[in-house]
């Protein structure tokens, strides 16, 4: 059982906004770490999103939900939580 995980995210407001870094995503060419740089109102943006390894319990539930369904290298699709509108990236589980 995945005991933690690092994940990568970027979250924006709204959703029609999170949509479109989305489609960006999966159509645009940019990677992942660009678009977070551009696009995250998260501090975590200027490291490409990154969050770190972080357990259950320490993420709201929404945000952990989706974060520990994903495989390594699998990408969420939107995840509204009390801050806004997430995108999230597996970067790893342990």
């Amino acid at each position: 059982m995945v005991k933690e995980v690092r994940c990568a995210h970027i979250l924006v407001r709204g959703q029609d906004v999170a949509q479109a870094v989305l489609d960006e995503l999966k159509f645009g060419g940019k990677s992942f770490e660009k678009l977070a740089e551009e696009k995250s109102l998260c501090p975590s943006g200027r490291r490409g999103g990154d969050l770190g390894w972080f357990a259950r319990g320490n993420m709201v539930r929404e945000f952990e939900k989706a974060a520990f369904s994903l495989k390594k290298g699998e990408m969420s699709g939107l995840v509204r939580t009390e801050f806004g509108w997430h995108i999230i990236k597996c970067l790893d589980t342990r």
